[in-house]
């Protein structure tokens, strides 16, 4: 056995150890008293089912734990989760990086997706959520085309049967101040509103990058009977400001360099120039019909409009391979102008029965998503030439924005889908399922008259099998499939790229047993992703250059995650995740097997929530990434960029003045410790110590 398994192996056994030490833990507190036991459901399954009793890996970030960890991004959320890399490409204030067993999750609010082209994301106001779940592994048997890694599912907050409120101000370092709000209440027996409100603003980790952010959610929800229910909701986000655009090149960070080291907080953009401007609209209902006691009928809709200006300049990565006494860079600048508009339709039947022996549920759906992307995009990748030891912004003109070509992009998928699981004995639980896609894709350049057209059909399969034991123990076996169609242009062959297929075998145990509040799920997996996506870069006919993804080879991912979450009393909760990921892809380039970039090896994180005195709440974290490799060679060769593991500690104060009053300090990355997430042809300094405080009145 090699060197690196036998590690991977002793750091697996320390995990289940510290699991089982927690287990026997729990199990003295259990004279103590009895206590509420920690429930979890995730509405991204589509069916009300406990995730102890699916053979799937789920997890949920609930509303509790965003308060006290203060999220502010979406991607902050899954620090503490297994499986989870949060934000590889480092303190990036105007996109959200989530990668989910070596791949970049599809984001999903309230199970309709978000859809993204390039350089046009959403970002979610984590205030406005209730919770936020994470669905690993091929997901197409729910949500059609969809990555193999997970999907992010978003749960806005609705109308709740109690009134009351709150209104909080936080002030921070980097400039930060926040002022939010959140009401809801009733109307009449059967009516009933909420609205969520936040105004933000904040400097980012460069030097003259700042965003600033309005939203407001409002919701409304009506008993149209004892047996249907409608919920309506809205939100509209608004962000302006400069991007951090936090691209290093290699020398002067992870490469040493005779003049020195680079300044993390160095700006090698254009502050006059660059600018993110988004607004973001989203409307739409959720129908909820008990037909009888065996059938619901359940209907979503949501329209989704995202409008962008973006103008973002950024230093170039200069192949130290090649050259590394190199002093001068170039610099490049993309541009883009438009608004991405989506709908999605989806209906669903689910029935539930029981017999004396089973208990059986069957969900029947049928699905349509539509979403175009109209906009102007220009990329300069020779915009001027600089040193970076000896840069002053504001020496460049603007880019011409009359160059910038303009390009249309449509998909249209339409879906039927099945899914069946039966509990035998209270013991046996299967799951079987099915879904037929149909998705058109059509990009058009419309300044050069090209048009890129194609047609997927796509059958997807999901298979899961468990036995849950008396003790409490749950072992499991499942198989899913997923397929993900992209819409843009592959910038190295000139085509649009051929869909993303992958293929998983998961084996795991869930153990939750009466003596413990709380749950242990590990989880081993095998993923395989065709047609891989790879970063590199070629040389046109013009011979200028061409960066990007190319398809290329088989993405691999094999990995083992570990996750504990238990109550070890009535003050002290423990949320403990272990994650192993082997990812690389075969093929690449011809030259054999290569570790895929940024993901790690290794990740590991404990978090402690104990509630001190009834008024005093003390929760504190560490979180841990192994060491990665960049994209130009993941091989040990010379060339070979090898970035550090880190470690970050975090921690929230959090104390009630009286039933009203609450305040609380959180500070992330206590020890202000500088570290690179990840390199990837360019390389990326994660976030530096962030300390917020707030205060907030509750009715």
């Amino acid at each position: 056995m090699s060197l690196s398994k036998q590690k991977s192996l002793n750091t697996l056994s320390l995990a289940v150890c510290i699991a089982l030490f927690g287990t026997t833990a729990v199990h003295a507190q259990q004279q103590q008293g009895d206590m509420e036991r920690i429930q979890v459901t995730a509405s991204a399954l589509k069916i009300n089912t406990p995730m102890a009793e699916t053979p799937v890996s789920v997890a949920v970030v609930g509303r509790d734990d965003l308060d006290i960890r203060n999220v502010t991004k979406l991607d902050e959320s899954f620090r503490y989760t297994a499986g989870v890399l949060s934000a590889p490409y480092g303190a990036d204030n105007d996109t959200d990086w989530l990668n989910v067993r070596g791949f970049e999750a599809a984001t999903y609010l309230d199970g309709s997706r978000l859809f993204k082209d390039g350089f046009y994301v959403w970002m979610l106001e984590p205030y406005g959520l209730e919770q936020v779940e994470v669905l690993k592994g091929p997901a197409s048997i729910l949500y059609g085309e969809a990555p193999p890694g997970g999907v992010v599912n978003a749960v806005q907050k609705k109308p709740t049967l109690d009134d009351g409120g709150e209104v909080s101000v936080q002030v921070g370092n980097k400039d930060t101040s926040r002022v939010a709000f959140d009401v809801s209440n009733s109307i009449s027996d059967d009516q009933r509103f909420r609205i969520v409100g936040k105004f933000s603003q904040a400097d980012g980790e460069l030097d003259d990058t700042e965003n600033t952010r309005y939203y407001l959610a409002p919701s409304f929800a009506m008993d149209l009977s004892e047996d249907t229910s409608l919920t309506f909701l809205a939100s509209v986000t608004h962000d302006d400001g400069t991007p951090t655009n936090g691209f290093f090149p290699a020398i002067g960070t992870q490469v040493d360099d005779p003049r020195g080291k680079i300044d993390p907080t160095t700006n090698f953009g254009e502050p006059d120039h660059d600018v993110n401007r988004r607004t973001q609209v989203t409307a739409g209902y959720q129908l909820e019909h008990i037909i009888d006691d065996t059938w619901d009928f359940k209907q979503n809709f949501n329209y989704a409009y995202s409008d962008l200006l973006l103008n973002s300049t950024y230093i170039m990565s200069t192949p130290y391979w090649q050259d590394p006494s190199k002093e001068t860079y170039s610099r490049g600048v993309t541009y883009r102008e438009g608004d991405i508009r989506s709908l999605t339709f989806d209906n669903r039947l689910v029935g539930n029965w029981t017999t004396n022996r089973t208990e059986q549920t069957v969900l029947l759906g049928v699905d349509v998503q539509n979403h175009r992307n109209e906009g102007k995009e220009l990329d300069n990748y020779a915009y001027d030439v600089i040193d970076p030891f000896n840069f002053t912004p504001g020496n460049a003109a603007p880019i011409n924005r009359n160059d910038a070509l303009e390009r249309q992009i449509d998909k249209r998928q339409a879906s039927a889908y099945g899914q069946y699981q039966l509990t035998l004995d209270d013991h046996w639980i299967g799951i079987v399922g099915g879904r037929f896609d149909y998705v058109d894709t059509q990009n058009k350049n419309q300044t050069a008259n090209k048009n890129y057209d194609r047609n997927d059909n796509q059958f997807s399969l999901n298979a899961g099998l468990m036995y849950r034991m008396d003790s409490g123990f749950t072992p499991y076996v499942s198989y899913a499939e997923s397929f993900e169609v992209i819409s843009t242009v592959d910038q190295i062959t000139g085509e649009l790229y051929k869909p993303l297929e992958g293929k998983q075998t998961e084996v795991g145990f869930k153990y939750s047993p009466d003596y413990m509040d709380g749950y242990i799920n590990l989880a081993w997996y095998n993923l395989k992703q065709n047609n891989a996506l790879v970063s590199t870069s070629a040389q046109d006919p013009d011979g200028n250059w061409l960066f990007g993804a190319t398809q290329t080879g088989e993405m691999v991912s094999q990995g083992v995650e570990f996750e504990a979450v238990m109550q070890l009393s009535d003050a002290l909760k423990l949320n403990a995740a272990y994650t192993y990921t082997d990812s690389h892809t075969n093929d690449h380039d011809g030259s054999g097997d290569k570790r895929a970039p940024m993901i790690p090896r290794h990740q590991a994180s404990a978090y402690l929530d104990y509630q001190i005195q009834p008024q005093l709440r003390v929760a504190t974290g560490v979180r841990y990434v192994g060491s990665s490799m960049d994209a130009k060679d993941s091989t040990v060769t010379v060339d070979t960029i090898k970035v550090p593991s880190y470690w970050v500690w975090d921690t929230s104060v959090q104390y009630d003045i009286n039933s009203s009053w609450r305040a609380q300090l959180t500070v992330n990355n206590v020890l202000d410790n500088e570290y690179v997430s990840a390199c990837n042809w360019y390389c990326y300094y994660g976030e530096s110590r962030s300390i917020v405080g707030s205060i907030k009145y509750m009715w």
